[in-house]
């Protein structure tokens, strides 16, 4: 038999007004992120593409004595050779002095950290080519398994400390290094021609190297993002610089209706919906979370305390960096390497010949 005290506290239970839903208050300005996003992609993997062709003409013409097709040498395809870029920053931090050798490499590495600070990680969903091709495996897996794995966190955790510990490597590596040193080795054949030994390691892959990129392939299809997750010391980097960022998603408890879908959108697998702002490293700004939200003003992403930054800003800061920073190499003569023609006679067609020193 219930107490009298057990009656009454039953009662009131009762008759307290249950939690009502929130009410949906729809989105009436159309998303294009995603179109603005996409464009970007496909423009910077689609100059990747073109950059890597023409490389490959200069790369022949000189392992042909000059008896192939002359192309100019790209110095966009220092964006490919980061520790060497670590380096002529650190040069360049020491002396005051720009490198003349490879020095495009530096101009893209600040122009790509410039950007990490004031849009957060950007870099990586935005521009990365190895960022476009790492989603369109996992979005090809998706589609065909319905789709992808996510690994448990005492799993995820500890791989995801695998890029920060591979960053620390190379930037002990390159710090420790002396300035006379750092000289030596830009200008050992074996810096000189850095962009073509990697040029040659994926067009003479060994056994070994073909297992590692199927298995890195394979694991991008399965889960979201494998290599930039959990391997990558670039996007390691660009994530600790976007700590620093007034750039971030921010949801409005009032607003959002809970419905999930953000969460469940992140290619990052942050839930969002659980947070008031996204300051993590993993968040690469992709807006995927504020495109799929369906209520009006929940989740926006936001430059400080109040301002609303759309796509399209976003876009148009990443092309001004880029193109700023570019334009800048030009201007002042400090885009084309110094290397001379008759250096790249004597060393190109032995490349293979030069280890790491």
């Amino acid at each position: 038999m219930q107490s009298p005290h057990a009656f009454t506290v039953l009662k009131a239970l009762r008759a307290s007004p249950k939690p009502q839903k929130k009410k949906l208050v729809r989105r009436t300005v159309p998303d294009f992120s995603q179109r603005w996003r996409g464009y970007f992609q496909i423009a910077f993997l689609a100059m990747n593409l073109v950059l890597g062709a023409q490389f490959y003409l200069f790369v022949r013409y000189y392992e042909s004595g000059g008896n192939s097709l002359p192309v100019s040498r790209p110095p966009g395809v220092e964006g490919w050779l980061p520790i060497a870029s670590l380096m002529q920053l650190k040069l360049f931090l020491s002396t005051l002095e720009i490198p003349t050798i490879h020095p495009a490499g530096l101009f893209l590495l600040l122009a790509f950290m410039a950007i990490s600070l004031i849009f957060r990680k950007t870099f990586c969903s935005w521009l990365c080519p190895v960022g476009t091709v790492s989603e369109g495996l996992w979005l090809l897996g998706r589609r065909v398994f319905g789709k992808n794995l996510a690994l448990p966190r005492w799993l995820d955790i500890p791989l995801r400390s695998l890029k920060y510990i591979l960053l620390s490597l190379f930037l002990y590596a390159v710090l420790s290094m002396p300035v006379a040193g750092i000289e030596g080795f830009l200008e050992s054949p074996y810096g000189l021609i850095a962009d073509v030994k990697l040029l040659n390691f994926f067009r003479f892959l060994g056994v070994t190297g073909a297992v590692v990129m199927a298995v890195l392939v394979a694991l991008s299809v399965l889960i979201k993002n494998f290599w930039c997750r959990y391997l990558c010391p670039y996007g390691a980097l660009m994530g600790l610089l976007s700590k620093f960022s007034p750039s971030r998603i921010v949801r409005s408890p009032d607003a959002c209706i809970d419905c999930g879908k953000c969460t469940r959108a992140c290619p990052s697998l942050i839930k969002v919906d659980k947070l008031i702002q996204v300051t993590s490293t993993e968040c690469t700004g992709c807006y995927e979370c504020v495109a799929v939200c369906p209520a009006e003003g929940a989740l926006d992403m936001r430059f400080g305390k109040s301002r609303i930054l759309g796509a399209k800003w976003v876009a148009i800061g990443l092309a001004a960096i880029f193109l700023g920073f570019v334009g800048t190499a030009m201007m002042i003569g400090h885009w084309e390497t110094s290397i001379a023609s008759d250096i790249y006679f004597e060393l190109i067609p032995h490349a293979a010949e030069f280890g790491h020193p």
